[in-house]
């Protein structure tokens, strides 16, 4: 079920187009990746979604509490890519008075916030105040403040800036919960490994305006190419006489190139040499990272 619709939004500045024509939907119990370069328009048109400024054109949709109407802050969690923590601040102090905020009773709020730090490993850090805590404990923090409330919508800004390879891991656990807790939940981050394994659809904005958007499958079938990758025992040199494969690389015992859309693998692959000792073979879909860069660069080379 949508809980947001976004409907032909636009936002100038100083006559720039910050954000052009753009419309996207989110749904409950799904992930949906906002995906752009800096300076592309997804942080403006957060930014409208959550309220802090208005469309000059276009129209913003709310389902938050079964009927579609005006949006309710108290159903929507946010976090921005700018932190907004009280240094000084304790930390359960902190989430219970942000919940209050989103009109969770005192009790309620500090029941539900003991219990996320429990959750999150920051029950001993409770009492002590959030400058003591390390860049992703805050993060933690933060998080919880987004969601403390039960939100129907979460937008997430960038929510794995700064954090290690195990934080990430745990975010994205985190974020994989909401979905599972039927909430929807519009994630933007420049992470394409982890948007990859994360989200069902894609919306990806370059120049304020949209360049693509559906499921992750439909995104990648669209490019109507794959990439092969194979590891060998054989004679490297073989590889100088396959035909069909371009960008051919090698490293060692592997190799990978593009199959463009005029090649079947199917065949191709049965017309590798003998010789190579294949060991190894994968044909895929180009990675997201391969699709959003090949995008952006195409739209450039437009202009």
């Amino acid at each position: 079920m949508e809980v947001l619709q976004v409907d032909s939004i636009e936002k100038r500045f100083d006559g720039v187009v910050a954000v052009n024509g753009v419309s996207f939907s989110a749904c409950r119990g799904e992930i949906l990746g906002l995906l752009g370069p800096n300076g592309a328009g997804k942080t403006t048109a957060i930014r409208i979604i959550m309220g802090i400024m208005r469309p000059d054109r276009g129209v913003v949709r709310y389902r938050l509490n079964g009927e579609w109407g005006e949006l309710d802050k108290r159903r929507v969690g946010y976090l921005p890519e700018e932190r907004g923590l009280y240094p000084d601040a304790r930390v359960l102090d902190l989430l219970v008075y942000f919940a209050r905020l989103k009109g969770v009773p005192h009790a309620e709020a500090r029941r539900r916030a003991l219990a996320e730090l429990e959750d999150f490993d920051l029950a001993p850090w409770a009492h002590r105040r959030v400058e003591q805590l390390s860049k992703g404990m805050q993060q933690k923090v933060q998080f919880i403040t987004a969601l403390l409330h039960r939100p129907d919508l979460v937008v997430l800004d960038e929510p794995f800036g700064g954090l290690d390879p195990v934080n990430q891991e745990v975010f994205q656990g985190l974020i994989r919960r909401l979905r599972d807790e039927n909430v929807a939940v519009l994630l933007s981050a420049h992470q394409m490994n982890l948007m990859e394994e994360l989200c069902e659809r894609i919306f990806l904005i370059h120049r304020g305006e949209r360049v693509l958007y559906g499921t992750l499958s439909e995104i990648k079938d669209s490019t109507d190419e794959h990439i092969v990758r194979f590891r060998f025992s054989g004679d490297a040199e073989l590889l100088a006489g396959i035909a069909g494969l371009d960008d051919l690389r090698t490293d060692g015992d592997q190799a990978w190139g593009r199959l463009p859309a005029t090649v079947d693998p199917a065949p191709f692959l049965r017309s590798l040499p003998q010789g190579l000792g294949l060991q190894e073979v994968s044909v895929r879909r180009p990675p997201l990272h391969d699709i959003f860069v090949s995008t952006v660069k195409g739209g450039d080379d437009a202009r």
